[in-house]
C-alpha cells in the first residue's frame, strides 16, 4: 500500500457564537468535531454529505486557511498544525486547493497569465523570472486551454474554462496533494464530466493525491478510491468506494444512496427508498450520543447516550469503518452487470435509418406504423395554434393578433 502523505488526527473546529454589547460567547457552532483519516500517495479520497455537514470547513482546515480548535494535520511526517512563517510557506507549496465557485475564486482585474503565475511570485525559486510566461502557457495547455489566451481576463471565459484556470493555478507549484472543494458543483453536467476526466488525467500524469469534496454521490464514486461520509461535523462511514456504495452499513449512508436517481428505466421502482423524518439538527446544539439518532429508524436508548466510534464493522463480505452501534449491510439497489452483453445492432450506430419491420412483428406495432405512414402523405399539415392565452375559453371571439 502507498505511504500515507496526509493525515488528519481528531480535527476540531468550533466557531464561537457571540451576543450582546460586550460580545460574550454564548455557544459554539461545531462545524468539524473530531474527524480523522489518512490520505495515501496517489489516491483520491472523496468526502460526501449534505449541505452544512462540515465538508468545506474540513478542506480549509487541511489547507490551514482555518486554524483548528484542536487536533493535528500531519503532512509528509511533519505536524502542520503548529507550523508558521517560512515552514508554513514551504509546506503550502506541496498542498494546494481548487475552490468551488469559478466565478469568485479568480480576480477579475488580473489576466489569466497573472492568475496562474501568481504562485511563482510567492515561491520565486520554483521557476526563474524569465521563464514564467512559458511555464504559464504550458500549464494552460496542460488543462486544455489555448496558451495564446494568456492575456485574457476571467470574464472572457466560460464557467468550465474558469475552473480549468483554477486547476492550472492549483498545480502550478507541482503539489503532492490537491484539495478540491466541490470543483464541479457549479458547472453543467456535460462540463462536469470534462473537468472530472481532466482531473483524472492530471492525477495519472503528475502523481497527485486528491481530497475530493462534493455532494454528488455519482461524481464521487466515479473519481474516488475511498469515500468518507460526513454528518453534522463527524465521519459516519469510511471505506473503499465499492464497500461504501454496494455494502453500506451506516443508516445515514443507506438513506443517501437510496435518494440517488436511477438512470436505467428498467430499475426504477425496484429500489428501496428510505425517507428520513425530521430536520437536520443545528450544529450549534447537536444531539447527545449518536448525532443521527433523531432521524434514524434503528435508534435505541443506547444511541441517545453513548457515542458510536468509527470502527471496523462487518459489511457482509469484509469489514470497513462505520460509526453505528447497529451497523449492518443493506442492499439499496440490486444491479446487473451488462458489460458482457452484446448491444442490439439497431443501436450500435448513430446513423439515422428507417426501421424495418419483420412479418412476425406484433399487430399493434404494425398498425401504429401504418397510421404513421398514412398521416405523412402529401397532404398539407397545419399545426395547432399553441399561442392561445391560458384564460381563453371556448366561444371567445377575440381579434387576431397582428
Amino acid at each position: 500500500m502507498p505511504e500515507v502523505i496526509l493525515s488528519a488526527q481528531d480535527l476540531v473546529k468550533h466557531y464561537p457564537i457571540k451576543k450582546g454589547i460586550l460580545r460574550r460567547t454564548v455557544g459554539h457552532v461545531k462545524a468539524v468535531d473530531g474527524v480523522s483519516f489518512d490520505l495515501h500517495q496517489g489516491e483520491t479520497l472523496g468526502i460526501v454529505g449534505e449541505s452544512g455537514c462540515g465538508k468545506s470547513t474540513l478542506g480549509r482546515l487541511l489547507m490551514r486557511l482555518e486554524e483548528p480548535t484542536s487536533g493535528k494535520v500531519i503532512f509528509g511526517g511533519d505536524d502542520w498544525s503548529g507550523a508558521s512563517g517560512r515552514d508554513l510557506r514551504r509546506m503550502r507549496r506541496d498542498i494546494q486547493i481548487v475552490f468551488q465557485d469559478p466565478y469568485t475564486s479568480l480576480n477579475p482585474r488580473m489576466t489569466v497569465g497573472d492568475i496562474v503565475g501568481e504562485p511563482f511570485e510567492i515561491h520565486s525559486d520554483v521557476v526563474p523570472k524569465g521563464g514564467r510566461r512559458k511555464r504559464v502557457q504550458e500549464l494552460l495547455d496542460l488543462v486544455g486551454l489555448n496558451p495564446e489566451h494568456i492575456n485574457r481576463y476571467p470574464h472572457q471565459f466560460s464557467g468550465g474554462q474558469r475552473q480549468r484556470i483554477g486547476i492550472a493555478r492549483g498545480i502550478a507549484l507541482n503539489p503532492k496533494v490537491l484539495v478540491c472543494d466541490e470543483p464541479v458543483s457549479a458547472l453543467d453536467v456535460s462540463v462536469q464530466a470534462q473537468v472530472v476526466n481532466l482531473m483524472e488525467k492530471l492525477q495519472n500524469e503528475l502523481g497527485l493525491a486528491y481530497v475530493f469534496i462534493a455532494h454528488d454521490l455519482s461524481v464521487v464514486r466515479h473519481i474516488s478510491d475511498r469515500v468518507g461520509v460526513m454528518y453534522l461535523g463527524r465521519m459516519a462511514e469510511l471505506g473503499e468506494e465499492d464497500e461504501v456504495y454496494t455494502r453500506p452499513t451506516h443508516p445515514y449512508t443507506q438513506a443517501l444512496l437510496s435518494a440517488v436517481p436511477v438512470p436505467d428505466p428498467t430499475l426504477r421502482g425496484k429500489r428501496e427508498q428510505i425517507v428520513l423524518v425530521g430536520d437536520v439538527p443545528s450544529p450549534a446544539n447537536p444531539p447527545s450520543g449518536c448525532r443521527f439518532h433523531t432521524r434514524c429508524w434503528k435508534a435505541q436508548d443506547r444511541c441517545k447516550t453513548e457515542e458510536p466510534q468509527l470502527e471496523q464493522r462487518p459489511d457482509g463480505v469484509g469489514a470497513h469503518r462505520s460509526a453505528c452501534h447497529f451497523a449492518e449491510p443493506r442492499v439499496i439497489l440490486e444491479t446487473v452487470d451488462v458489460s458482457g452483453v452484446v448491444p442490439d445492432e439497431r443501436f450500435a450506430s448513430t446513423d439515422v435509418r428507417d426501421t424495418v419491420v419483420s412479418d412476425d412483428a406484433p399487430a399493434d406495432l404494425q398498425r401504429m406504423i401504418d397510421r404513421s405512414e398514412a398521416s405523412s402523405g402529401d397532404q398539407a399539415y397545419a399545426p395547432q395554434d399553441v399561442t392561445r392565452l391560458i384564460d381563453e375559453q371556448r366561444g371567445d371571439h377575440r381579434p387576431p393578433t397582428v
